[in-house]
């Protein structure tokens, strides 16, 4: 007797597609110490003019980044406002300090989910991205 549920269609599509996307990534070359030279190099129009080889797995990821990170931080805000803390309404002895739950999944604070989010972006949380000019 099978006892395990059949995988939901639209959540294997889901995975299928978020896999592909990390596969793509971790190929493409890391533009991280590159960003830093070419910053130099900006001329008087504001443009870097740039002459480099790049792979496949480079233009396959540059391709698709843009709307990739804008669909990751969209889903991880709509996960944030989803997963936030409230009173769990208990009797505690620390006033100061009630019992929180999640507010979506009503784990104790902080839920599972929070704390992954939390976790994938701590390092990023302690040296937060300068103020978009």
């Amino acid at each position: 007797m099978n006892t395990e549920e059949p995988e939901d269609p639209q959540r294997q599509r889901l995975r299928e597609h978020l896999e592909t996307i990390l596969i793509r990534t971790e190929k493409a070359a890391p533009w991280h110490d590159e960003a830093g030279r070419l910053r130099g190099l900006v001329n008087h129009e504001g443009f870097v003019p740039v002459r480099t080889r790049l792979a496949i797995e480079d233009l396959e990821f540059l391709a698709g980044a843009r709307q990739d990170v804008l669909t990751f931080t969209e889903l991880t805000l709509r996960l944030l406002d989803l997963h936030q803390p409230r009173d769990a309404g208990g009797i505690t002895s620390d006033s100061a300090h009630p019992i929180l739950r999640c507010r979506s999944c009503m784990w104790r604070w902080p839920c599972p989910t929070f704390r992954a989010m939390s976790e994938s972006f701590g390092g990023a949380l302690d040296n937060p991205l300068p103020e978009p000019a």
